[in-house]
């Protein structure tokens, strides 16, 4: 889809809205006509002279001056100051109705390109992620889709001009096509002036679209990073960076403020040009009707002089159109959903899990990666069991943790449900089963009671305290300065590291899920925190079938089974008193753990 069709396709989201705004405009012009056609007759007719009985004008003047063949002289300037005030009135109300249309879709315009952006990103599957920056994403959705809605409005505005001045060229055509002919080659002239300035708007419209993303980029990562930017001491460097992105940013504004400004005085100069040119051709055209070559060229003078603004503001909404046209491109691959990846849902409903999970010969290979991350793995989960994985790092665990929610689907093989390809399974339906507590906990910039309940909105007061209570989480919250109403901070970050691991666990038990996935959820706390968050997780994980994954292997001892994973292969199965029996895989890993203890046997 090109920018063009993006912009269409965005102004046919309210197309009558669209259309009334061009009939406003055409309107407005109308009246704009025969108010400014009427001024000269109103001023040589206050001041004596008596020009409507005069039959030489063209034919549209003549018809226009007929209205007034009935009307006594002593009445006849009231009733032309009456007509023009009238047209006037009829034009400013049509032009205030055309604005407040503009107004209304420039409002909806931005509205519907957010909601399709929100859309696509809440949709579009973690991979896409992994690839893109947090500022490119905002830059989308804040700086990009305003500049595109600018255009859209743009547009409308180029085609109310054009209708506007094609009205009035009608006008000019039936006082006098000759004189109209020689104009239209004067204008072309002007145009063909301004499509320079057009060009350079464009390139300096890039430029800005470019600039605003990497300041809207850095932006981001430093305040993200703000701790490490503070510990390293680097808050000068990194002003410098901004400083410098922010003066990029700048100067592609000011250029393309540079060309705007240069439309207007280059206008008017070659029209003050084309006008000299065009009396002097006047008087030759109409040398056998000079005493009428006053009245008609004054009326075309200022008709046309009161067209050659619109033509500067053509000129204007051209160059602003094309400054933003490099915008509507970033947003159209942006919105683009065929090149982004999409998870594919089933139909099947799911409640509840009656027999167990099942890694049926899963390999795994990320869209980007050049090695598989999981190869054939073959492990079961019977309903209420609970299933560690354990190993060095990179040796799948987490990758495989993944597919279960499906963050992503296995390249080969299938993880089956109670017997069931999980695809086939509603995916939303399924991971509102799925409690997941991580090592990296995610608490939004809420309450403690709205982080708590996130994954259940519905919970009463009532369940939230009970999961709070079995999470160990209840002493900590009742200190806070409001409880449970207590405001926790970006991320959690009023919290110490146990205390947002035991809100997570009590969100998970608030959400009561069918299936637990556990990822190293102690392995950064210290001793006290990691005993109180054990228990917490002993709590949570009873009667749940549940998947751990382990760096402590203290944490995994009485699991029903422990599998070893090494380079995405399972290469040991079973419990923790076999696998230390067996003194392979397992067994060292253990012994590393424990060098310095003697091992514990449970």
């Amino acid at each position: 889809m090109s920018a063009n069709h993006l912009i269409l396709n965005v102004a046919r989201k309210s197309p009558l809205w669209f259309l009334l705004s061009i009939v406003f405009g055409l309107s407005g012009a109308i009246f704009n006509g025969i108010g400014i056609t009427l001024i000269i007759p109103l001023m040589l007719d206050l001041l004596g002279q008596d020009i409507l009985r005069n039959t030489d004008f063209p034919p549209l003047l003549n018809s226009l001056f007929s209205i007034f063949d009935g009307v006594s002289d002593d009445y006849r300037p009231l009733a032309l100051m009456a007509l023009l005030l009238v047209a006037l009135l009829f034009k400013n109300l049509a032009n205030y109705g055309g604005t407040a249309i503009s107004s209304l879709l420039s409002r909806d315009y931005v509205c519907n390109l957010r909601r399709d952006g929100l859309r696509l990103l809440l949709d579009v599957d973690l991979d896409y992620y992994a690839n893109v920056r947090l500022g490119d994403l905002m830059n989308y959705l804040n700086t990009e889709v305003n500049r595109v809605a600018t255009a859209v409005r743009t547009l409308a505005r180029i085609a109310t001009l054009i209708v506007t001045i094609l009205v009035f060229l009608a006008i000019l055509m039936a006082i006098s096509w000759q004189l109209t002919l020689v104009s239209a080659l004067l204008m072309a002239t002007v145009a063909l002036a301004n499509q320079v300035s057009i060009n350079q708007a464009k390139v300096f419209g890039q430029e800005l679209s470019s600039a605003a993303a990497a300041l809207s980029n850095r932006l981001i990562e430093v305040l993200s990073g703000i701790r490490l930017v503070k510990t390293t001491a680097n808050e000068d460097r990194e002003y410098a960076i901004i400083n410098r992105l922010v003066d990029q940013r700048e100067e592609a504004e000011f250029k393309s403020q540079l060309v705007f400004a240069s439309i207007g005085p280059v206008n008017e100069m070659l029209s003050i040009m084309a006008f000299i040119a065009l009396i002097i051709v006047g008087r030759s055209l109409f040398a056998s009707q000079l005493e009428t070559f006053s009245s008609i060229i004054l009326i075309y003078l200022v008709v046309l002089f009161r067209m050659l603004p619109f033509i500067g503001q053509l000129n204007s909404s051209r160059s602003q159109f094309a400054s933003n046209v490099a915008s509507t491109e970033r947003l159209d691959a942006f919105l683009n959903r065929s090149d982004k990846p999409f998870m594919a849902s089933g139909h099947r409903p799911f409640s509840q899990l009656s027999e167990g999970i099942r890694f049926n010969h899963i390999s795994f290979r990320y869209p980007q990666g050049d090695r598989w991350a999981l190869q054939e793995v073959d492990l079961t989960l019977p309903r209420g069991q609970t299933l560690a994985l354990v190993g060095s790092s990179g040796a799948g665990k987490s990758t495989l943790a993944d597919l279960l929610p499906r963050f992503y689907d296995p390249s080969s093989g299938a993880i089956e449900i109670d017997g069931i390809d999980l695809k086939e399974f509603d995916i939303r339906a399924f991971r509102r089963r799925v409690g997941v507590v991580s090592q990296d906990t995610f608490l939004f910039n809420a309450s403690v009671k709205d982080n708590i309940c996130y994954g259940y909105p519905e919970a009463s007061e009532a369940e939230v305290i009970e999961a709070a209570r079995r999470a160990n989480a209840e002493e900590f919250i009742l200190k806070l300065p409001q409880g449970y109403d207590t405001p926790i901070g970006d991320r959690g970050v009023m919290l110490s590291g146990g205390q947002r691991q035991r809100l997570a666990i009590a969100r998970a038990l608030v959400q009561n899920p069918e299936i637990l996935i556990l990822d190293e959820a102690t392995s950064a706390l210290d001793t006290v925190s990691e005993r109180l968050v054990q228990q917490a997780i002993d709590e949570l994980s009873q009667n749940r079938t549940t998947l751990v994954i382990a760096h402590r292997l203290s944490t995994v001892h009485r699991a029903d089974q422990i599998a070893v994973l090494d380079h995405g292969r399972v290469v040991e199965v079973g419990t923790h008193r076999e696998l230390l029996a067996r003194g392979q895989h397992y067994a060292k890993l253990h012994a590393m753990q424990f060098a310095e203890q003697p091992a514990v046997t449970p």
